[in-house]
This record gives C-alpha cells, structure tokens and sequence, in this order.
C-alpha cells in the first residue's frame, strides 16, 4: 500500500517537472526566434550580456502565452477528471453541461460588439460570466424534486449547449464583419491572451481547483455509487453541487480566455488513470498538470507549423484523438 502511494506521488511530481520543463522548451523556443539556453536565461533574469530586445519577447510575447497554455490546460483537464467522476462515465468532458457554449457566446458578443481596446479585457470576463449563467440553467432544468438527478443533468447540458450553440451561430450570421477572427478565436487561441485573463484563470484555478482537489477523498467515494457514498458518510448532493460549479467555473474560465480547446479535458484524465490509477487524490492534481503539458506540447507543435494560423484546439484534437483510439485499441486487446 506505501509502495503504491509512493509510485502515485513519484507521478504527480513527475508530471509537474514536466510542465516546468515544458514551459521554459516553449518560452525559449517560440515562434520566429531559438534562443540558445544561454541567451534565454539571461534573457529571462536579465543577467550580463542579455540584450532589451530578447527580454522584452520573452516577458511580454512568451511568457504570457506559455503562462496560458499551462492555465488552460489544468482547468479544462481539472474539469473534465471531476465531471468523469461525477458522472461516472469515461466520456464525461468539461464541454458535458453545456458550460463552454456559455462562455463561447460571451466571447464571441465582446469580440464582435465591443471596441477593440475593451474586447480584448472584456472578453475573458464576458464569457467567464455567460458561461456560469448557462451552468446555472443547465442546473435549474435538471432539478427535480429539490435534487439534481444524474441522468438529468446530463440530457439538461447536451439540450441547453444546442440551444446556446444555435443562438451563436445566429449571432455569428448576423454580424456583417469578418468573421475569421470569431471563428479562429473559437477554434481556441492563447496568442494574443491579455494578462488579466491569466490572472483570472489563476484565481479560477486556485479556488475551484483547490476545492475538488479537497474533496477528492469525496469523489474516491462516489465512484462506488451515490448509496454507498452516503453509507460512508458523504454528502451526495453537496458534491455534487460542489463539482458542477467549480468544474464549471474552470471550464467558463478557460473558454472564455482562449476559446473552445478540444479533447483535453477528455484525454488528459485518461492518460493519467493510465499512469497513476483511478484514485482522484492523486489521478485528478495529475490530470490538471497533464493537461498543461499537452495544451503546451500542441501549441509549440502549431507554431513550428505555421506561426499563429493554427488555432491551438485543432492542434489538440490533431493530437488527442489518436491518442484516444489507441488507448481505445489498447483495452480491447
């Protein structure tokens, strides 16, 4: 049992070393300009011998950008290893309750309504905002009897995201402008991510991260079923409660900062029951760092591609869903 804790912990630890070591490949390497390993660190501290130019484009372009990757990665992966649990369905995503249509639509208003100046501020907060309120409708449909059912909830988000998917391709065909920016922000993007969008993931991260990970004792429980999580003493429908809004809350935050990233939240929780097993005391702090490192993975691979004209959820989903069919292949053999 000790020798399988310590295995768990050497995962965990394994896996943030690896978004250490991820973000400083991404910062140093970037889009146009290598650094060498030399000219990054004193580029970075602004030691002897690094010049304005190089300190500036790792402060100001890469480190921001690097800083949303890991943020994105851990909410939409931290997301999706809670919903899997909650539901307990391998398929569950952060994009299950209809949250990210939510925030995509706040986006998309800020973006096409708000001057340019303001959209790039009000955006994240926008759809941050819309995207709770759907999580609050979807919650609303779904209660009955003063509980919120499982199965409920479920069908809930799938009707309430096709409603608000429709309301944003409506609003998409009424805007006369061009809506390649729209679509290409949608497709997700971290490269023009203002700070304050960090800052807010952060906070997202800190909170409703830190409270799933409090409870993960909790989702170990419910995995067994919701009676005999109540024998053991849990509050089924406290949790509940407690996992929709903060695996929403992470899920409206990273949409409405870089838009619809896909398949991390789904394949991240996989790899890292894979690695470390299925208990969330361990599996759900690595599927938050997993998912830093294939967000940061997919978009250093989009920019070596072309710079800037990849949206970083088609990079995802290009490596993701193989990912996922052999895993897919691996349990039938």
């Amino acid at each position: 049992m000790r020798q399988e804790r310590s295995r768990r912990w050497v995962g965990v630890l394994g896996l943030l070393a690896c978004v250490l070591v991820g973000f400083l490949i991404h910062v140093r390497t970037g889009a146009s300009t290598n650094y060498s390993w030399g000219e990054f660190f004193r580029g970075l501290t602004g030691g002897p011998g690094g010049d304005a130019d190089s300190t500036w484009t790792i402060w100001v372009l890469r480190v921001p950008r690097a800083s949303a990757c890991i943020l994105v990665g851990a909410l939409l992966a931290g997301a999706g290893s809670a919903f899997q649990a909650l539901f307990k369905n391998r398929l569950a995503e952060p994009y299950t309750v209809g949250t990210a249509s939510g925030a995509a639509i706040g986006g998309v208003v800020a973006q096409a309504y708000f001057p340019a100046a303001i959209a790039a501020v009000a955006m994240p907060l926008a759809g941050f905002a819309t995207g709770i309120g759907s999580l609050a409708l979807v919650m609303l449909v779904a209660r009955r009897r003063g509980k919120i059912e499982t199965p409920t909830l479920l069908l809930a988000g799938v009707l309430v995201g096709v409603l608000l998917n429709a309301t944003m391709s409506l609003i998409l065909y009424l805007d006369n402008r061009d809506t390649n920016r729209l679509l290409g922000w949608l497709l997700g993007n971290v490269d023009s991510t203002p700070p304050s969008s960090d800052w807010m993931m952060l906070a997202v991260l800190a909170v409703a991260g830190g409270a799933l990970i409090t409870r993960s004792r909790e989702l170990n429980a419910l995995a067994f079923g919701e009676e005999t999580a109540r024998r053991l003493g849990v509050n089924v429908g406290r949790l509940k409660a407690l996992v929709l809004l903060a695996g929403g809350a992470m899920t409206a935050a990273a949409v409405g900062a870089a838009g619809v990233v896909a398949f991390v939240g789904l394949v991240a929780p996989h790899l890292t029951r894979r690695l470390i097993g299925v208990d969330w005391r361990f599996s759900l702090p690595a599927s938050m760092a997993m998912g830093s490192v294939i967000v940061l993975v997919a978009d250093g691979i989009g920019q070596r591609i072309s710079v800037g004209a990849i949206p970083l959820g088609v990079m995802t989903a290009l490596i993701s869903a193989p990912v996922l069919i052999t895993l897919l292949g691996s349990r039938r053999s």
